[in-house]
């Protein structure tokens, strides 16, 4: 058969395992995206931090085309403040949840086409990671 066309197999394969997916790994990592279209990529770790990263509410400023990917086996606590900035500035948004995969990831700001941007990940703020603080850092502060 001819490259484009599809027989009955094709359709047999697709309704027992699901449609084929492009490169699954790199979509469970990038909670559905893909590397060549991420602006930016934040840790689990980073999103935890108090303050929202001013290169995300920049990149929601400039490309209105963007989609916010969050990790949906986070707490909302943490996700919420970048869920509000999506909205703040109409940038469409996902809560992505894999029960049988937890990405490193917290945040993907992804384009909807190839950008292919050598860095995607910023440098980690501070050592804040949201927690309350403990009481011997309020006796002492």
């Amino acid at each position: 058969m001819a490259q484009g066309k599809r027989n009955v197999d094709d359709y047999l394969q697709e309704g027992i395992y699901g449609a084929r997916e492009t490169l699954p790994d790199e979509r469970r990592m990038y909670l559905t995206s893909i590397r060549e279209r991420i602006e930016y990529a934040l840790y689990q770790n980073q999103i935890r931090e108090s303050e929202v990263y001013p290169e995300i509410e920049e990149a929601m400023k400039k490309y209105k085309e963007l989609k916010l990917f969050l990790n949906g086996n986070m707490s909302y606590r943490f996700i919420s403040k970048y869920i509000q900035l999506a909205d703040r500035h109409g940038v469409s948004y996902q809560v992505v949840t894999n029960r049988e995969h937890n990405s490193e990831y917290g945040l993907i700001l992804s384009h909807p086409d190839a950008v292919d941007k050598e860095t995607i990940t910023l440098p980690k703020r501070s050592a804040d990671n949201g927690a309350a603080p403990t009481f011997w850092e309020r006796l002492f502060k």
